[in-house]
């Protein structure tokens, strides 16, 4: 185990709380204008799955478990989870449901992911950080509007909503940040 400070914690880190290891949901911290800076930690614990949060002065320290990062391959998700292979050994791994979570929507067939293993098990998994997408659906630019001061709501072919600036339209692909879920650019 590593001590490290709250502020540094991020989305799939694991961590040891009162024993046990949780995997880092999501990590947000507050800069209140009085008073201490504060983090709030989302977690969901390893053995059982159950979601925890906890707040911690900014400065304060958490210990953080070692778990090795792989690179691996997306295969395909079927009724069990979701197939994953490494790419040294071609050994192929099954992902819970649980433990893909909000990241689901953004696997492609062949990409490239790091999942973390602790003990053989895999416990997160982090995307690349942009990945492009189609927006399907979207409302139709206003006329007057400027590109730089308004944005409007798409839904991509994943499903997912994401607001772009109102040049684009349905068939556009873009390039999407997939930890922030924000408009980044338009794909080349």
């Amino acid at each position: 185990m590593v001590k490290i400070i709250a502020s540094s914690v991020r989305k799939g880190n694991v961590l040891e709380v009162d024993g046990r290891l949780a995997v880092v949901i999501s990590a947000e911290s507050f800069f209140p204008g009085k008073g201490t800076p504060t983090t709030q930690i989302d977690m969901r614990r390893i053995e059982d799955s159950v979601k925890l949060t906890q707040r911690y002065k900014t400065t304060e320290q958490v210990e953080r478990a070692f778990v090795e990062d792989r690179d691996y391959t997306f295969l395909y998700a079927d009724g069990d989870g979701f197939h994953f292979m490494n790419q040294e050994n071609y050994d192929q791994v099954l992902v819970q449901k649980d433990v893909v979570g909000d990241s689901a929507p953004f696997l492609q067939a062949e990409m490239k992911v790091i999942l973390s293993m602790y003990e053989d098990k895999c416990v997160a998994i982090e995307l690349p950080a942009r990945v492009v997408l189609e927006v399907k659906e979207t409302e139709p630019a206003m006329k007057g509007q400027t590109a730089s001061s308004s944005y409007k709501p798409a839904i991509m072919e994943n499903g997912v909503r994401v607001m772009v600036p109102p040049h684009i339209g349905p068939g556009t692909k873009i390039v999407v940040d997939t930890a922030e879920l924000t408009y980044v650019e338009r794909a080349k």
